[in-house]
């Protein structure tokens, strides 16, 4: 392959079997085309993970699986081709036709693998190099084979070929075999598991016949071209490659499942990277001197390379020994330039370019580099000085060299090189055909390698025109390039050649980087390697990759999730090592099309509690692209964007939002480090993905990844600190109670117990007393709670002696005497003297003094009240520590709990944000379809302050929570519909939870509602019964809606039986009218809210009519059972306080509760046809009411009394009013209403148990009134109601028949008074029964006049009209003529304001564009004196360097002379003279 080929003559046979392979391949690929356009382009199933069983049942000469499922091809096929279609290559790479192995490789017969010992892919496919993606396929795996197979594991490293499976078992060592079927198996790991992918050996070539996928120098071989084929099948879900670049997707990752870490290289993170480079890879270092080395003369230039390699080797024997399998594998990346960058991105990859190009790299061939070394030392040990006389060692003289300028020590820059191992090393000159000048490899100072180059001088003319030759065709580059074939064909002759000419090689002496020639005659395939200063290092490559070996760490949890249209056929759970958490892993997948749901979204937590600083590694893959032809990821590209990872810190008991501690955004994989340090830790990760994602974590510290229900349960638990902290103390006490009675160590001990509980923060002596007497009380109260009762006075006596604390006496032990001994007869009714009062205190005194003594005797060891003591506490610290960590818990919180400086008093109360006590609550969700329902409603009491936050996992999206304090009636406020953190404080009725939602039109069935109260400490609120209710009773009532001049909706009228809790709710069908809904008690507000559409009130307490004495007497039982078994039904004892306040001064508490509904701003607006649909249905109900009044007419005329069932609601009302029971409501009579009409439904909803004691009717209190005086006008005369409807009706037909004769002059009438009241006529007509033929009618007349006699209308009184109508008219003349001109100055003021604000526009412009020129002199000026600065201290710095260079020769010549004999100087000095 290093010579060009010239074209051989292909047999006929040969070119009508292409022909004809060719055509059946493209009809089949057409039917395989239609197959699956039936099913859809989503619908190609997602690689299965990895199975050796699946494997070796595989079928390696048909299509079918190893399950025998359904073929994807015809079984006549005589070939294999890929389900997958045609594989997708960079668009730089033009596919012309695709072959098979049999067509290319002529004369020899194909093989997976040939020589197993060593390969090349740089050579035969420089016309590839010109996509990244296939130099990052051959840099990655060259670096893989450098990295696997060194000497001492020569045949039990990584091989490429290893991945692949065809005709053979899955074993150690297995070589794959050639298939004619060409069925082949690749085993690569992607989106977090290995996975099994297909492929077929359909070759592309171009228009030239160059393969164009990668291949080694032995041609028969087919390995690299059937493992390039699945790598690029893996690169194509990157939505990266699309855009233009590989961006985090690493083949080393694809290959060995190392997770990929990518740091930024940047010059001021220069520091951090040497440091963390000196400690991940090997360090060069020089040989002991003390050893001796026998180095022999090298005579040929074969044993110079050796000699050179040998002698590498002993210079990295110590590291290599110390790193033989390093943790980690860094790698560093340059990529190319993108347009989008700007133009600081164009003078980056201009200084990137021409740094690269001094170290033999070139940004045309961006691609990954191994960092293998790092040297802080020349790369030649300097020389040893001569040895000196012993006689010299005898006072040897100072020298003392006399200058006329100050002495400036030079400071030397240190040596920071780092070596890079690459293919391409100098790739660019080797392919020119020129000659490669020998580097200079060995420097002593980094000035030589900042100014020495070991490449050839490229122009930039020459650059860009191999550019334009790489990126315009691939073909040109093949006939520019003499290493390069016209033809894959290889022949007997052809291998010949191509071993005389790697012998006829000219043999010369190297040093690395190596030429072509020299690299390629090498045995394997060795990447060179040159050395890059690190202050260079920033400017040459963007990207240091650190691939991390997963087996390294002990704990793993990985978890994955995909699409919702993701069809998943097997799922096999799979065991994290390291840890008890299940991954659920998918096996065979099939995704739907991505427009069809939205983004995949997750959410999981992380705990981490550790004693010491952790390291957590976070692996995150996404699947963005599946299935898309070229030019559809062209399109997504630029409408899909990158997956998101997001650690957040959380807390469940806080509102406040805190900012991300890692981010991560990929197309691929990419992974980062978490530190965090000691202490508990909890992050919410939220994650974003198009497809589908993965998530590994990885660390050597345990941690706890998951959901909620995984991760709360864990935090309810003391933390690691606080642990250790307690159990340090508790320790410490323990070896104070087993030594209580040692003389020698009890001082000690003592001593060190009070600095294990004593915080360091406190200095003074006063708050050291105080916190003594704080830890002594926790002591008791420690054995008390261990003990399970109050201690005796032994125990205390012991415990005071082991404190050393007479005082400790708690309240709970008074002093002892005797309560029914009386005083004697001489003591009653007299009062003691001062003499008395003395006498006592004295004696008092004196007791206590004794007790004292004793104590403080007990608590020294060696008396006979410390052994007693000692005795004591060891009899009841053997039940202590049967469960110490409980107890030393306990201490520890009774110690935090009575301190006054809780924040900082120790260390390990900083973890106190993340503990936290939880309780669940489960409820069944109703089954009504697309209606609101009322979840839950329950009463919470609340013994002391605490913080509680409720939280609500309902699968109903539309699900609302609300919390009522019941002794103010005030709700708990709300963020984002979320119920907020709150202080709950301790009330008498306790806190209603009420949770109200809306299902869907397709409820889910036996789903569960559930809420969750989070707080910070025990104990929580407690439910006020067992168990939570689910089922309700609901009463629904439903009609249209009727504008009216109250604006009211709807009103009703509610009455109890018993104290009843209930819920009301009101909807309407239009959505956007504002509604104010309110519970009225004898016509005042007690309750009420406002929403749009919608609204409810959550809970309120309708109490029964009672007298005010029995509500005393009852007052206190119910307080009672509150308590005890009906917690809900007692606290209903309670209105809103402003209920109360205004009930009547009667002897009876009665209650009028009414429910009204009422319009807001007018914004229920009806259309023209709506409103004609209301006028009918308002006249309908008018109509009945006409009709009911005549049937109670006649009904009262036969009977003396009324009846009550009178005053009920109308026919039509009644049947729209219906009841449910056990929380499904009912609805009889919904079909009678129509829907499409403006209509609103209200519901309130009881408990069952009270469901018979509300009742809920229709408002029609003022009706019922009218209608009581009407029939008691009737009852007093009879007949009187239809007498005066009968003459009503009389009158009607007179006046209708007097209008239809004078129709004419009435029209003159009406056209003549445009201002009637046309809706008075509207009103009137729909009085009559008739048809509204006739005109308007004029009913004045008929109005009663205010004065009490009439008055007849003369001369002066119509006067005195006329000239107040003319007053009038004149007035209203004036004031429109004012503000007519008012209007005109307004105008003409507001034209003038406008002319100003132009006029300040334009010089406000004319000035900043003033001040943008003068800026901009001012820059100009600037930038010319900051260059010639700049120029200036260049010029500067050269001549200081040249007076330093000749300053230094000048003293170097000086030490030569004064090194020179005595005598000759003598000789010298007398010549002078």
């Amino acid at each position: 392959m290093s010579k060009a080929h010239p074209k051989k003559k292909e047999s006929s046979s040969s070119k009508v079997s292409l022909s004809d392979r060719q055509t059946e391949a493209a009809s089949l690929a057409a039917t395989s085309s239609e197959s699956l356009g039936g099913v859809g382009k989503y619908r190609v199933p997602i690689w299965p993970e990895w199975n050796d069983a699946d494997v070796n049942r595989e079928k390696w000469d048909s299509n079918r699986g190893p399950e025998d499922g359904k073929p994807t091809k015809s079984p006549s096929a005589p070939f294999f081709e890929d389900p997958e279609g045609k594989l997708l290559l960079p668009q730089c790479l033009k596919v012309h036709t695709w072959k098979r192995p049999a067509e290319f490789i002529v004369d020899k017969t194909p093989t997976v693998v040939d020589n197993q010992m060593t390969f090349d892919l740089v050579s035969p496919n420089c016309h590839l190099l010109c996509s990244e993606l296939m130099r990052w396929i051959v840099s990655g795996i060259h670096i893989l084979w450098m990295q696997f197979n060194c000497p001492s594991t020569e045949h039990e490293g990584w091989r490429p070929w290893g991945h692949i499976y065809s005709m053979c078992k899955v074993v150690n060592g297995h070589v794959p075999l050639f298939n004619s079927y060409g069925k082949y198996i690749i085993r690569l790991y992607w989106m977090g598991c290995w996975r099994k992918i297909l492929v077929d050996d359909f070759m592309p070539f171009d228009e030239d016949n160059n393969l164009l996928l990668p291949a080694s120098t032995c041609q028969s071989e087919l390995w690299p071209m059937l493992l390039a084929k699945a790598l690029i099948k893996v690169a194509n879900t990157n939505l990266s490659d699309v855009c233009g670049g590989m961006d985090q997707f690493t083949f080393i990752h694809t290959l060995t499942s190392w997770i990929p870490e990518t740091r930024p290289i940047k010059s001021v993170y220069l520091r951090e990277i040497w440091d963390f480079l000196q400690h991940s890879i090997p360090t060069f270092k020089h040989l002991d001197d003390s050893l001796p080395v026998t180095k022999p003369e090298p005579t040929d230039a074969a044993q110079v390379k050796d000699s050179t390699l040998s002698s590498s080797k002993n210079q990295l024997l110590e590291s290599e020994q110390c790193k033989a399998d390093p943790d980690i594998v860094v790698c560093a990346a340059c990529y190319p330039f993108q347009l989008h960058n700007g133009s600081f991105g164009f003078r980056q990859m201009a200084n990137s370019s021409e740094f690269l190009r001094r170290y033999g790299l070139s940004l045309l061939h961006s691609h990954a580099v191994l960092l293998t070394r790092t040297r802080a030392c020349p790369l030649e040990s300097p020389p040893k000085p001569p040895p000196v006389p012993r006689w010299k060692l005898i006072r040897q003289p100072k020298e003392i060299l006399v200058t006329a300028e100050p002495k400036k020590i030079p400071l030397s820059k240190p040596e920071q090189f780092i070596e890079v191992a690459s293919p391409f090393l100098s790739y660019r000159t080797r392919s020119s055909g020129g000659s490669v000048p020998e580097p200079e490899t060995k420097q002593n100072t980094p000035r030589k390698c900042s100014h020495r180059s070991p490449l050839v001088s490229i122009t930039e003319e020459e650059e860009t025109e191999y550019q334009e030759g790489l990126e315009l065709d691939a073909a040109e580059c093949t006939t520019n390039s003499p290493n390069c074939t016209d033809k894959m064909e290889v022949t007997a002759e052809d291998k010949k050649n191509s071993d005389d000419i790697s012998n006829d090689r000219p043999q010369t002496e190297i040093k690395e980087p190596v030429t072509e020639e020299s690299y390629y005659a090498t045995n394997k395939p060795v990447l060179q390697k040159t050395w890059v200063d690190l202050e260079d290092f920033d400017k040459c490559f963007q990207t240091l990759l650190v691939f991390h070996k997963p087996q390294t760490y002990q704990h793993h949890i990985q978890k994955s999730h995909f699409k919702n249209t993701v069809l998943s056929k097997t799922t096999v759970a799979v065991k994290c090592s390291g840890s008890s958490t299940q991954t659920l892993s998918s096996g065979s997948l099939a995704v739907a099309s991505p427009e069809q749901c939205p983004e995949v979204r997750g959410t999981y937590y992380l705990c981490v509690d550790s004693l010491q600083p952790s390291q957590i590694l976070i692996s995150f893959s996404s699947l963005l692209l599946w299935g898309h032809a070229a030019e559809e990821k062209q399109e997504m590209s630029a409408a899909r964007r990158s997956a998101v990872l997001i650690a957040v810190p959380h807390s469940w008991t806080s509102l406040q939002s805190q900012l991300p501690v890692l981010s991560i955004k990929t197309t691929s994989t990419k992974a980062a480090v978490l530190n965090l340090p000691s202490g508990r830790h909890v992050l919410c990760i939220h994650i974003n993905a198009a497809l589908g994602y993965h998530v590994h974590l990885c660390s050597k510290t345990p941690f706890i990844f998951g959901e909620e229900e995984t991760i709360m349960p864990h935090l309810t638990k003391e933390s690691a600190h606080f642990t250790e902290q307690a159990s340090s103390i508790f320790r410490a006490l323990s070896r104070l109670v087993a030594s209580f009675s040692d003389k020698q160590q009890q001082p000690a001990l003592r001593k060190g117990l009070e600095e294990t509980h004593c915080p360091r923060n406190i200095s003074t002596t006063q708050e050291k007393w105080e916190h003594c007497k704080v830890f002594n009380l926790a002591v008791y109260h420690m054995l008390r709670e261990a003990l399970g009762r109050k201690l005796k006075a032994d125990e205390q006596f012991a415990v005071q002696a082991l404190t050393a604390d007479p005082s400790l006496f708690p309240e709970e032990y008074p002093p002892i005497l005797n309560a029914d001994l009386e005083p004697p007869e001489m003591w009653r009714d007299r009062e003691p003297t001062d003499r008395e009062v003395k006498a006592v205190t004295v004696l008092q005194a004196g007791f206590r003094g004794h007790l004292v003594r004793e104590i403080l005797d007990a608590s020294k060891p060696g008396t006979k009240e410390n052994l007693n003591a000692s005795k004591i506490l060891s009899s009841v610290w053997s039940t202590i520590e049967s469960d110490a960590h409980k107890h030393a818990a306990f201490l520890l919180r009774h110690i935090i709990n009575n301190s006054k400086r809780k924040a900082d008093l120790y260390p390990c109360l900083r973890d106190e944000s993340t503990k936290i006590a939880f309780a669940d609550y489960t409820v069944s969700l109703p089954d009504t379809a697309n209606s609101w329902v009322l979840v839950f409603r329950e009463i919470f009491l609340v013994s002391e302050e605490m913080l509680v936050i409720p939280k609500v996992y309902s699968p109903l999206p539309n699900c609302l929570l609300h919390v009522i304090n019941n002794d103010t009636g005030e709700e708990v406020n709300t963020v984002f519909n979320r119920v907020a953190p709150h202080v709950y404080q301790p009330n008498k009725l306790g806190y209603t939870f009420v949770a109200e939602a809306i299902t869907p039109e397709l409820p889910p069935s036996g789903a569960k509602w559930r809420m969750c109260l989070i707080g910070s400490k025990e104990p929580l609120p407690k439910l006020s019964r067992d168990t939570p209710v689910s089922e309700f009773s609901v009463e629904e009532f439903r009609d249209y809606y009727i504008p009216n001049n109250k604006n009211l909706i709807c009103c009703y009228r509610v009455h109890v039986t018993t104290d009843t809790v209930a819920t009301v709710q009101l909807q309407t069908s239009h959505p956007d009218v504002l509604i104010r809904l309110s519970i009225l008690d004898h016509e005042k507000q007690v309750a009420g809210k406002t929403g749009k559409g919608h609204v409810v009130i959550p809970v309120f307490f309708f109490l029964v009519n009672k007298d005010t004495e029995e509500n005393k007497q009852e007052q206190s039982p119910s307080e009672n059972t509150l308590q005890q078994n009906e917690g809900e039904d007692s606290a209903v004892k309670k209105s809103i306080s402003s209920s109360d306040q205004y009930q009547p001064p009667t002897e009876t508490m009665v209650h009028k509760y009414v429910v009204q509904a009422e319009v807001l701003y007018k914004t229920w607006n009806l259309s023209e046809s709506q409103l004609a649909f209301a006028c009918s249905v308002k006249d309908l109900e008018n109509n009945e009411t006409r009709v009911n009044k005549l049937e109670d007419v006649k009904r009262s005329s036969t009977t003396s009394t009324p009846n009550r069932d009178g005053l009920k609601s109308d026919a039509t009302k009644t049947q729209r009013k219906t009841k449910g029971d056990k929380g499904k409501p009912a609805v009889a009579n919904e079909t009678s209403l129509d829907l499409t009409k403006p209509n609103w439904m209200l519901r309130v909803v009881t408990d069952n148990s009270k469901a018979k004691g509300i009742d809920v009717k229709r408002d029609t209190e003022r009706i019922d009134q009218i209608k009581a005086i009407k029939k008691a006008w009737e009852m007093a005369e009879p007949g009187r109601s239809a007498k005066a409807f009968q003459s009503r009706l009389h009158f009607l037909k007179q006046v209708q028949q007097k209008e239809c004769g004078d129709a004419a002059t009435e029209e003159n009438n009406d056209a003549s008074r445009p201002g009637q009241d046309i809706s008075q006529s509207a009103s009137n007509q729909k009085l009559t029964d008739t048809p509204c033929s006739f005109p308007h009618m004029d009913y004045s007349h008929f109005t009663r006049h205010q004065k009490d006699s009439p008055v007849v209308m003369d001369s002066y009184i119509e006067e005195a009209q006329q000239r107040e109508r003319t007053e009038k008219i004149q007035t209203y003349r004036l004031v429109r003529e004012h503000v007519l001109e008012c209007r005109k100055q307004e105008a003409f003021k507001r034209k003038e304001l406008m002319k100003c604000q132009l006029e300040m526009y334009q010089n406000m412009q004319a000035a900043f564009e003033q001040r943008c020129k003068n800026f901009h002199n001012t820059c100009e000026a600037f930038n010319s004196r900051h260059r010639a600065s700049i120029k200036k201290e260049q010029e500067e710095k050269e001549a200081l360097e040249e007076a330093q260079s000749a300053a230094l020769e000048k003293q170097a010549a000086f030490t030569s002379a004064s090194a020179q004999p005595p005598n000759k100087q003598d000789k010298k000095a007398g010549k002078k003279k």
